[in-house]
């Protein structure tokens, strides 16, 4: 089961984006003066009594609107609330209450969601505002008092939220599904490739690129394991995304890329690796998840017997930073080789879940640094102390040395290389921390 999840909704310049950067810690919403700045749901995980859950920030709710940037803001808040755990709906204390709180308040009761009512802009310390006493009116029980400028009532906020989250045995996830996303630019055959893992139509299948909206989730089990695969909008261009549907298909993708364990890249055989595949390959790369590079479409190209080593050359040139990943042809169309897929995610899971002892780790570096001498500079030679493993998916490694000046990138990329050549780590982007005696982190 997801995370709980924690939408903030009503009208336009209440506040939201300020009590969604305040919960967060980090200015990610843009916060203006101006009704409609905020269009997409923007997404950020939090963290309250020890649980965390996500929290979303949507587009003003403007009733009855007919201009259509309003009109899309209000559908977006819409399928926030539909995904929602709980809702919290933040009215403004300084324009009191109004009609369309109203409205906005009968949309929400509709929906059947836990609803947590806030009124902002109570920044005054010691004494509460009576006008928040005319928010009784909307029926949502007690209204919090916040101050998302200061912080003042985010604590009884996030208490009152805390209370609908679902008991956190609830939420585990069957340890053993491996969680694939199927990533890509439009009209690259993710949906196609779906519909043949599952053997049904459970995807919209359609030559218009852009036809997948959303992110889907499908369950498939056969003998090599459980995995759930997530179909995701193909992610183009920013230049060319002018649709604002679109424009959130590129969020959701980029969504679906955190809570995955394994991206499957989707290439065109046609095409080969393209700008936008690049980009959509690094978006993977840099959260850290294990990757396989798929060649799609492969039954449409003319082959000889060097077609396949010319493309996979190709393919390792232009996406040089993603050389851990192994690169499967398939066809989703017929089928050809789809099934290797399944022993492949589990492969490179594992290798993304490895943990290695740190007596393992110190013996290579020892033999590591006695066939490569460490840099040195202005007569300071790098001394490396040890290093050991404090992570996994993607394993991440930390190294203790006397000054981390000298640990040049180059020498970094030889001992990652030590690394990947014992113990194999195929499939799996790493994570190298250096860090100077005397000091936390560099």
């Amino acid at each position: 089961m997801a995370r709980p999840l924690v939408a903030i909704v009503g009208r336009p310049n209440v506040g939201k984006s300020m009590l969604f950067n305040k919960l967060v810690g980090r200015r990610l919403s843009i916060v203006e003066d101006t009704p409609g700045v905020t269009r997409d749901r923007l997404y950020a995980p939090c963290e309250w009594r020890g649980r965390t859950f996500d929290l979303v920030d949507t587009g003003g709710i403007e009733p009855g609107t007919t201009t259509e940037i309003l009109s899309f803001m209000r559908k977006q808040a819409e399928i926030a609330i539909q995904n929602a755990t709980v809702i919290v709906f933040l009215c403004d204390v300084k324009t009191g209450l109004t009609a369309s709180d109203h409205e906005v308040a009968n949309m929400l009761l509709k929906s059947r969601r836990p609803i947590v009512l806030a009124v902002n802009k109570m920044d005054q310390v010691g004494m509460t505002n009576p006008d928040i006493y005319e928010f009784y009116n909307l029926g949502l029980g007690d209204p919090i008092a916040v101050s998302a400028v200061h912080g003042h009532g985010t604590g009884d906020l996030l208490d009152a939220c805390f209370e609908y989250f679902p008991a956190e045995d609830e939420e585990e996830e069957d340890p053993d599904v491996i969680k694939v996303a199927v990533i890509g630019k439009p009209n690259v055959g993710k949906s196609s490739l779906i519909n043949r893992i599952l053997g049904e139509e459970r995807v919209i299948v359609s030559p218009v690129a852009g036809t997948t909206r959303d992110a889907v989730d499908s369950y498939f089990e056969n003998e090599v394991g459980k995995f759930r695969f997530i179909d995701t909008a193909g992610m183009r261009k920013k230049a060319k995304v002018n649709d604002q549907i679109e424009k959130f298909s590129v969020l959701r993708a980029a969504m679906a890329i955190e809570r995955c364990d394994v991206c499957l890249v989707l290439i065109d055989a046609n095409e080969g690796v393209t700008e936008q595949d690049t980009k959509v390959a690094g978006m993977a790369h840099d959260s850290g998840k294990a990757c396989i590079i798929v060649v799609n479409k492969w039954d449409a190209i003319e082959k000889d017997d060097k077609t396949m080593d010319r493309m996979r050359e190709e393919i390792r040139r232009d996406l040089a930073y993603m050389t851990y990943a192994p690169i499967l042809f398939i066809s989703a169309l017929t089928g050809q080789r789809v099934p290797r897929l399944f022993q492949l995610i589990q492969y490179v899971n594992d290798q993304a879940a490895m943990r290695i002892t740190t007596g393992m780790l110190n013996s290579l570096l020892a033999d590591a640094t006695a066939r490569v001498q460490p840099p040195t500079d202005k007569g300071r030679r790098l001394k490396i102390y040890y290093m050991t493993q404090t992570g996994i998916k993607p394993p991440h490694f930390v190294f203790f040395c006397n000054d981390a000046k000298l640990f040049h990138f180059s020498y970094q990329r030889y001992l990652e290389n030590q690394i990947r050549s014992t113990f194999g780590l195929e499939g799996t982007p790493l994570r190298l921390t250096i860090r100077q005696k005397g000091e936390k982190e560099v």
